[in-house]
């Protein structure tokens, strides 16, 4: 009977071994390196694959229905998408499709990415709920406030390359365009170089959280970085002209608050630590 007992799950272990720590605080810190963090690794490996699988099935679920509930829509999310193009087209110029599949296949990825760009906070909450028990609860404190401002940074980036960046790279293409030629911008390239742009700015607003984490975790110092600024300044241009598409307009979009989401990044680690140090001095005195 034995063989149809019911196994542990490893949230069930996990639990088991705060436990079992628990009877050891009295003489061992909260941050000992021989916490629940070190017996973790005793797990088997393939308990923790088994436990992503499910947080990994759980994402894909909710981006299906996200994208089921929005399929229907698809036409009218790529006729967003392409409006800052079309205003600035010619008169007698309009999008083209290359290929035949093009007119189904365009909407049908952008409502895809649509999907995962809604769901990106269950999806971080998925992520999180699978590391935060191998976390410290000095950890976790932590990373909660990051995650959210990970979100937001990152819906900040995709809105400002939207609304701000898009309308500006395509004018200026479009205005410096030979008189001879007609702009007619096939649909599946437009789609990939706005999901390339949203992508780029997206990931370029995380760069304050970024900065925070390698500051807080010892990987760099303030100081450090504050030496080292006007070689970063200058990296953000170097990036910024890689990334952005060929032209000027983009990449001071791109640069400029790259350099300003650093400073901010560095100004929130100073603060922290100096809240940081001042509660660990009242601490000490009490």
């Amino acid at each position: 009977m034995s063989l149809f007992k019911r196994q542990k799950s490893r949230k069930e272990k996990i639990a088991a071994i705060e436990d079992s720590s628990l009877e050891q605080t009295n003489a061992v810190p909260d941050d000992n390196p021989d916490d629940i963090l070190g017996k973790l690794v005793d797990m088997p490996i393939t308990e923790h694959l088994i436990e992503l699988r499910r947080h990994l099935i759980k994402i894909c679920v909710a981006i299906l229905v996200i994208f089921l509930a929005l399929v229907g829509f698809s036409r009218e999310l790529y006729n967003f998408l392409s409006d800052p193009l079309v205003a600035q087209l010619p008169v007698n110029s309009t999008m083209i499709a290359t290929d035949i599949t093009s007119n189904f296949m365009a909407p049908i990825r952008l409502t895809v990415f649509v999907a995962a760009f809604v769901a990106m906070p269950y999806i971080l909450y998925q992520i999180w709920s699978f590391v935060a028990p191998g976390l410290y609860k000095k950890e976790k404190k932590i990373a909660i406030p990051v995650l959210t401002s990970s979100i937001f940074l990152f819906y900040a980036g995709v809105a400002f390359s939207y609304f701000i960046v898009l309308k500006g790279v395509l004018k200026f293409f479009i205005v410096f365009a030979p008189q001879n030629v007609l702009p007619m911008t096939d649909i599946d390239s437009y789609l990939s170089f706005a999901l390339k742009l949203f992508m780029v700015f997206g990931l370029t607003f995380e760069i304050p959280v970024v900065t925070l984490l390698l500051i807080l975790v010892g990987i760099v110092s303030i100081q450090g970085l504050e030496d080292k600024r006007r070689y970063i300044i200058v990296g953000c241009f170097a990036i910024a002209a890689v990334v952005t598409p060929p032209d000027g307009v983009s990449m001071l979009m791109l640069a400029i608050p790259m350099w300003l989401l650093f400073e901010l990044g560095l100004l929130l680690a100073k603060i922290l630590i100096k809240e940081d140090k001042s509660a660990t001095l009242t601490s000490d005195n009490d």
